[in-house]
């Protein structure tokens, strides 16, 4: 439902009342006393003064020429018109009931140069299907989804617990890999999430030959239907001075107890290069309570720069930094969530249930999701490698 025209709005005007003096409405949910946000949605006072006033009035329409110009939209895409646009090659069909696995969709990108681009947005083609598309890029030779084939829908083996040593180092070296050659995420779509457009003199990097895997999490209502999803890029009118790259300290080894009301769960990652910290973005699923990121700088200085008290995870938002927090070398990034598995948490789908990691709403996840930049002739995957000690030579 858009709010562009006044005889959209007026029907809502109590609703819109109650949702700005409770602050339900705009959704934001940052606190105030940790970061200073650019997209920072929330009202000042005297601007919730005046819709209710405006609504206790009777919600009267104003002057016609004091309207700004009609939104000029571009096939509905918010980034403007896109340079290219990538699509799934064929129709999904999602089933009217049931659990439908994440589907992966590889579609090679047919870039035969190096392309940086500066702005993205993910679009669903069945908004009442998609739970949310995550668009990652795939370099040349990556051994990531190797079995996938292009534009065949894939779904994953789950890995199986390592016991023994000889796993574990397997386990480990597969890791590695992942670091090594591993997917970047370019752009995501979910409840909240708005397209990526970044500033001059910043953009995310596609390197030729690479392929686009969409990530899909279709959710069953009932009645059957396809989806056709894809993105939409932008490109840099020329190369930038910084190179973006999306991150996240996350935890998966967790298991919130039946009736929990606040259990606790912590993830961190250290970088080992001086960078600007972007943005964060929490991610939890419906048993998310609250979650917070610090930094821990090298001196032993802490630095809450994000403390979400009331998660909600029908808002996935990402918050972007007035001014880029610079982080010299050694800086750890921390993370702390709390999960509500309790009766009281009207979203949960089980109070009684044992709750691990798992891609399901059912299921959970902690993830400090954030975006770095480095400079543009920089890799940024180095950041997360520990230097090589050097040994001194002896006398």
């Amino acid at each position: 439902m858009s709010f562009l025209m006044y005889k959209d709005v007026r029907p809502w005007a109590k609703a819109i009342r109650e949702a700005v003096l409770t602050k339900k409405m705009p959704p934001w949910f940052a606190d105030a006393h940790y970061g200073k946000f650019a997209n920072d949605r929330s009202l000042a006072q005297d601007e919730i003064d005046t819709l209710v006033s405006w609504a206790d009035a009777g919600a009267r329409e104003g002057d016609a020429k004091d309207a700004p110009p009609p939104v000029e939209w571009a096939d509905g895409w918010s980034i403007g018109k896109p340079d290219t646009v990538v699509e799934m090659p064929h129709d999904f069909d999602v089933p009217a009931a049931g659990t439908v696995e994440y589907q992966y969709v590889v579609i090679p990108s047919g870039f035969k140069e190096d392309t940086w681009v500066q702005a993205a947005e993910a679009r669903p083609g069945n908004r009442a299907l998609v739970h949310h598309i995550i668009a990652f890029v795939r370099p040349p030779g990556s051994k990531w989804l190797k079995e996938a084939q292009p534009g065949v829908p894939f779904v994953p083996k789950r890995r199986e617990s390592k016991k023994d040593k000889s796993k574990k180092e397997e386990s480990k070296k597969e890791d590695d890999d992942s670091i090594a050659d591993g997917p970047e995420l370019l752009i995501g779509f979910a409840p909240g999430l708005l397209p990526m457009t970044l500033p001059p003199g910043q953009a995310k990097l596609v390197r030729a030959g690479s392929d686009f895997v969409f990530q899909l999490h279709y959710t069953a209502n009932g009645k059957p239907g396809v989806d056709r999803s894809r993105i939409g890029l932008i490109f840099a009118q020329q190369a930038p001075k910084q190179r973006v790259f999306t991150a996240n300290a996350t935890n998966s080894k967790f298991v919130i107890p039946p009736g929990d009301p606040a259990y606790r769960v912590d993830s961190s990652i250290t970088l080992h290069q001086a960078v600007d910290l972007i943005d964060v973005m929490p991610h939890m699923h419906y048993r998310g309570k609250d979650f917070e990121y610090r930094l821990a700088y090298p001196t032993g200085e802490t630095q809450t720069v994000l403390r979400v008290p009331r998660y909600d995870f029908n808002w996935q938002l990402f918050y972007y930094y007035e001014k880029p927090v610079v982080l010299p070398a050694g800086t750890r990034i921390e993370c702390t969530a709390h999960f509500d598995n309790s009766p009281n948490n009207r979203y949960n789908p089980d109070p009684k249930a044992e709750v691990r990691w798992g891609d399901q709403t059912w299921e959970e996840m902690m993830i400090g999701w954030f975006d770095i930049a480095v400079a543009a002739d920089k890799n940024p995957r180095d950041v997360f490698k520990e230097p090589k000690k050097t040994q001194s030579a002896g006398l």
